[in-house]
């Protein structure tokens, strides 16, 4: 979250994400450390609505692939 405490943090990119964030740092006038902060809270927030949609739907019965072609052959559908 922004205005906490900050921990260092030792990771390595790839050559070239390393140019493209350090172009992309220059022009948005932001430092990597913060591109790759709000990277890092998008894609969690991304497991938390993909974990929530899970929740969502743990009760809903499960499908075999091998019988859901059945299904869709029996529909038409294939």
């Amino acid at each position: 979250m922004p205005g906490t405490a900050s921990k260092r943090a030792t990771i390595y990119f790839d050559a070239k994400l390393h140019a493209a964030l350090r172009l992309k740092a220059a022009e948005s006038e932001r430092s990597i450390s913060d591109i790759v902060n709000e990277a890092v809270r998008e894609a969690f927030n991304e497991d938390l609505d993909d974990l929530a949609a899970c929740r969502d739907r743990i009760e809903e019965p499960s499908v075999s692939y091998g019988v859901f072609l059945e299904q869709l052959k029996e529909d038409g559908a294939l």
